[in-house]
């Protein structure tokens, strides 16, 4: 019956993610925590998950021309090295998984926070991209790029959330003039290495249920299709303040509790 559910909730986070564009993780590692699994185990499944089910949209993103390599590959040169060292550090600074759980919860936390805060502010956030001068600090940019991929590699490594709500808005705030489908392809195409670099790191560390995550698999990949085609009759500008809420509300349970 466990594995009922584990379906069901595949496919529930799968319609949300297709619907909405959010995620999986923000929304899949929490669900974890609520059905008893232990933080270290909801992250590095989630990782798997998100890098199996984000492949097929960085394969067809790249199809269309929507990504720009230079980009996944500065971003890539900033998150894997750090994505690594963490798990390094997860090792060596710790006997066991389970006294590192509480540094997964509040990073999951702070990262469910800023991804609420993300959803909610889009549109502010691409109305000041585009009108902000980028002349002054445009060499800076590829140092930038680099620092957020490091940002990006270490906080995704240990929460499984921020490859995609956030990715999405650093390359908005770096890269104003990149088209929507430019930026939405190019941070998918990252988000696939870094989130299976950072679940090959949390399998070696004893981390990744493989029932859980073929169950998960088998709910939530006809779902996303489904989900996609609802899209165009759901209310976005009710759905994606919900989440955002719900979001809010979990981000400030697992940072500050």
């Amino acid at each position: 019956m466990d594995i009922l559910l584990y379906i069901a909730a595949g496919a529930g986070v799968g319609l949300i993610v297709g619907m909405t564009g959010i995620g999986g993780g923000a929304l899949m590692t929490p669900l974890l925590l609520l059905f008893g699994f232990p933080p270290q185990v909801a992250v590095g499944t989630d990782l798997m998950y998100a890098g199996i089910t984000k492949a097929g949209g960085a394969w067809s993103h790249h199809r269309q021309n929507h990504v720009r390599w230079a980009l996944v590959k500065l971003l890539a040169l900033g998150s894997i090295p750090s994505a690594l060292l963490t798990g390094l550090l997860l090792e060596h600074l710790f006997k066991h998984p389970d006294n590192y759980a509480h540094l997964l919860r509040n990073a999951l936390g702070i990262m469910l926070l800023l991804t609420a805060v993300v959803i909610l502010l889009r549109k502010q956030i691409q109305h000041w991209a585009s009108k902000a001068s980028s002349r002054n600090w445009a060499r800076w940019r590829p140092q930038a790029t680099f620092i957020m991929g490091v940002f990006l590699g270490v906080f995704v490594t240990l929460s499984s959330v921020g490859a995609g709500a956030i990715g999405t808005a650093i390359l908005m705030l770096l890269y104003p003039a990149l088209r929507s489908t430019h930026i939405v392809g190019t941070d998918i195409a990252h988000a696939v290495p870094l989130t299976l670099c950072a679940g090959f790191i949390h399998m070696y560390l004893g981390n990744v249920d493989f029932a859980l995550l073929g169950a998960l698999l088998i709910g939530s990949l006809p779902a996303i299709h489904v989900g996609s085609h609802l899209s165009r009759k759901m209310p976005d500008e009710l759905l994606k303040p919900v989440l955002a809420s719900l979001l809010l509300m979990l981000g400030a349970k697992y940072a500050f509790f």
